[in-house]
């Protein structure tokens, strides 16, 4: 085995960690990726609550069970976002508040510094990566309609630049590693945006990706091209699926409103190893990266139950991934 394979538990967040843990083991996985939702991880807990980290390290290892990152992707998308009505739905009450903005957001960045904390304390002495998203303060202008100057643009790097950079620092105070998933609705959504929003916070060494083609396939992104761009920068992977150029024509790369699994979307996600992706590209650029850490399932299918996608999921990524070469294939026929 050359990387641990891990289940994200965000998709599976009705299901107290409990009840899904033993679940997780039988599927075939190493470990998970904790969501900093539903009762999986609670960052302000792992800070304040004695003994919280210690129960919910002993409730994996119980069943066989590593971690390797946490994610916090719905108070993320908060600190940069115009807040709507959208955003209550998917955060901490206390996060919401009132529902003033700017409140929100500002919020939003204090949680994601006790994230970073709490990240710390959870992962000890040893790596910590912590998984999310950003928000954009510019997404609605990705279509540049009304015409959207450069300065705009620019602006809404620098709000992210703002905002952003105090978040990193305690990331750097704390010896974590944050990794945006690259994603419509951030302020980076493909390589080239990628490369602005690393530029916007001067390259800071804790702000790095958790890879997903799943949502670069679509676009029309080279997702493979995105690693080797990024190679030193990828602290987290995915594996998500997507298939796309389907439907009847009437809905396109933007969905259409269209609910997930409508027979009518251009695109939709798809399980590991049934949609597009081509992950034996994935593997070896991730090889000639000198990428080690996991490789962590995303599960979503819309047409597929979700406890048979899990353990196939599984057992396709067992079989796709491979350790690199230690030596030169050809070097016997020097001896």
């Amino acid at each position: 085995m050359a990387r641990p394979v891990t289940l994200f538990t965000g998709q599976w967040a009705d299901l107290p960690l409990a009840e899904l843990a033993p679940r997780v083991k039988e599927f075939g996985y190493d470990g998970v990726e904790l969501a900093c939702w539903g009762d999986h991880f609670d960052a302000e807990r792992a800070l304040a609550e004695a003994g919280y980290v210690e129960r919910k390290w002993e409730m994996l290892r119980r069943r066989g069970l590593g971690c390797h990152a946490i994610s916090a992707h719905l108070v993320g998308q908060a600190v940069c976002d115009l807040i709507d009505a959208r955003h209550k739905a998917i955060l901490p009450p206390d996060v919401w508040g009132d529902g003033n903005a700017e409140g929100v957001r500002r919020r939003a960045a204090e949680r994601m510094k006790a994230t970073a904390r709490a990240a710390r304390k959870f992962f000890g002495d040893g790596p910590a990566v912590v998984n999310g998203f950003t928000g954009s303060s510019i997404w609605h202008a990705a279509y540049a309609f009304p015409p959207a100057s450069r300065e705009y643009i620019g602006a809404g790097f620098a709000d992210f630049a703002a905002r952003w950079l105090p978040i990193l620092e305690i990331f750097e105070r704390e010896n974590v590693n944050f990794a945006l998933e690259v994603h419509p609705t951030e302020i980076a959504f493909d390589i080239a945006s990628a490369e602005r929003a690393l530029e916007a916070v001067n390259g800071h060494k804790r702000f790095g990706f958790n890879y997903d083609p799943s949502h670069l396939g679509y676009q029309g992104v080279d997702y493979v091209e995105f690693i080797r761009r990024f190679a030193d920068r990828i602290f987290h992977v995915h594996v998500k699926d997507v298939w796309w150029g389907r439907g009847d024509g009437s809905v396109g790369v933007f969905g259409g409103h269209a609910d997930f699994a409508d027979p009518r979307r251009y695109w939709d996600f798809r399980s590991p190893g049934r949609g597009d992706i081509d992950f034996e590209e994935i593997i070896v650029a991730l090889n000639d990266a000198g990428y080690g850490g996991p490789l962590s399932v995303e599960w979503e299918d819309g047409r597929m139950d979700r406890f048979h996608g899990a353990r196939e999921a599984c057992d396709f990524t067992r079989r796709l991934d491979f350790k690199p070469n230690s030596a030169a294939f050809d070097a016997a026929f020097s001896k």
